[in-house]
């Protein structure tokens, strides 16, 4: 026990305990209002919703996960890339051929289906393409503005989100696109590529469109311009906005909630989660967990710009972009300013996938942490060694 006291001691003195804290408090937070979203389902003898529970068995597993990968030196983590992409893609082509998506969408393939459980590979993949993405620019970070360079960056990016986006996830396949702007950004490509990268995305839109978006997504793109014509597809965000507004200040109770407690707000305990916090714990709530937020994505950028090496850098740009970008593509679905495209609020919205994926992630940014820190030496005494220079 006198040996592992002090490596027990140094672990939790080299783990990053306000980011663990804050992700740990947001993900209470988010199950306790899954919890509240999906009581009305609850049937005699049942104290928890599935939703609830396998949320929070993700949560808890994922936590353990993320200690372990801090423990682990990110260096080896990084050499071992070609496991971790190859292990992703071919989980996403697996989709293609055992996958399965959401009722409404018979052309989607989201989810492997586990026995009684699902699993979205979009999400292991965006951490997979967050390490393969630091790689490819800390190698090419000396001619990063050449268009030979960028030519190559694009087709990196370009797999990922074509693979995304023929499954019928065309949500994270706007996240990836927002992963690789922040991470290119924060590298220090030149902003002519943006606003060239801006024109290009505007030119190819009529056919993204056309050819891209089924009959369903381009409807979820209507509606919020003549809502009037789709009112069965604006129904579920305009449900989330009364329920939202409802609560005032600080809301109408824990578990008392009129909309959320009815069953009135389709996908509350998923996409529409924030109504749900907005409708029973009022403004006060909504500014609590974008709070949480917020401070996650500053520290683990705050990691980032502390680290002594630029891949790690643009890895935790990487993961903040994760957070920062789900954050506003799915409060603006709430308010009716984007779309539903299918994007969770981080550490808020149900789903296993995503709660045990992000917190490989968090592994990966305290990892980072730890092991750019100055190393206690540890006292050692060898006993019982025979040398040619002893007397």
């Amino acid at each position: 026990m006198k040996k592992i006291f002090p490596i027990i001691r140094n672990f939790i003195k080299e783990t990053n305990k306000l980011l663990l804290g804050l992700c740990t408090c947001a993900s209470f937070y988010g199950v306790l209002m899954v919890y509240s979203a999906t009581r009305f389902k609850l049937v005699e003898g049942q104290w928890i919703a599935r939703d609830a529970w396998v949320m929070a068995a993700a949560v808890g597993l994922g936590i353990i996960i993320a200690l372990v990968i801090s423990a682990i030196d990110y260096e080896v983590i990084v050499k071992l890339w070609p496991i971790v992409a190859g292990v992703s893609v071919l989980l996403m082509l697996l989709l293609f051929f055992i996958g399965v998506g959401p009722n409404e969408r018979s052309d989607a393939k989201t989810w492997i289906p586990l026995g009684p459980i699902y699993f979205q590979p979009s999400e292991l993949l965006k951490i997979a393409f967050i390490i393969t993405f630091s790689i490819h620019i800390d190698i090419l970070k000396d001619r990063l503005n050449k268009i030979k360079s960028l030519a190559l960056l694009a087709v990196h990016a370009a797999i990922p989100v074509g693979l995304v986006a023929v499954s019928g996830d065309m949500g994270s396949a706007v996240v990836f696109v927002i992963i690789t702007a922040v991470m290119l950004f924060f590298a220090g490509l030149h902003w002519g590529y943006f606003v060239g990268g801006a024109v290009l995305i505007a030119a190819v839109s009529p056919l993204v469109w056309l050819y891209g978006f089924s009959t369903i997504q381009r409807e979820r793109f209507l509606a919020l311009i003549y809502p009037d014509l789709y009112p069965d597809i604006i129904y579920q965000q305009e449900r989330g906005l009364n329920a939202l507004g409802s609560g005032g200040l600080i809301g109408q109770g824990l578990f008392k909630g009129v909309y959320t407690q009815g069953g009135l707000v389709p996908e509350r305990e998923n996409d529409m989660i924030f109504s749900v916090i907005g409708e029973e714990l009022g403004f006060a709530g909504c500014v609590a967990a974008l709070v949480l937020l917020v401070f996650i994505s500053i520290e683990i950028l705050r990691i980032g710009r502390k680290s002594r090496d630029d891949a790690t850098r643009y890895m935790c740009a990487g993961m903040a972009s994760v957070i920062i970008g789900q954050v506003v593509i799915n409060i603006g679905m709430v308010l009716k300013l984007l779309p539903v495209i299918g994007i969770t609020l981080p550490f808020f919205s149900a789903g296993g996938s995503s709660n045990l994926c992000i917190y490989i992630g968090i592994g990966l940014v305290l990892s980072i942490y730890r092991y750019n820190q100055t190393r206690d030496a540890y006292n050692f005494t060898l006993t019982r060694v025979s040398t040619p220079f002893s007397e």
